[in-house]
């Protein structure tokens, strides 16, 4: 779960979301999408990118009002 304080959904705070679930990705992930995006000639950086979005989806949010 992550916590966020409901006042606090600024780019900043987006930004890290973001690079906490582009870590999250790469560590589960990491060596799938290399190989995938050398296989299918895709570019990594947007690969992971795509993903990491995609997952902020299967995240738990709990807002603190």
């Amino acid at each position: 779960m992550v916590y966020l304080n409901y006042n606090n959904l600024d780019d900043e705070t987006q930004q890290y979301l973001l690079s906490v679930s582009k870590e999250d990705i790469e560590s589960k992930f990491g060596k799938n999408l290399k190989a995938y995006a050398k296989e299918n000639h895709i570019n990594y950086d947007v690969l992971l990118e795509e993903e990491a979005i995609r997952n902020l989806y299967n995240y738990r949010y709990v807002f603190n009002i």
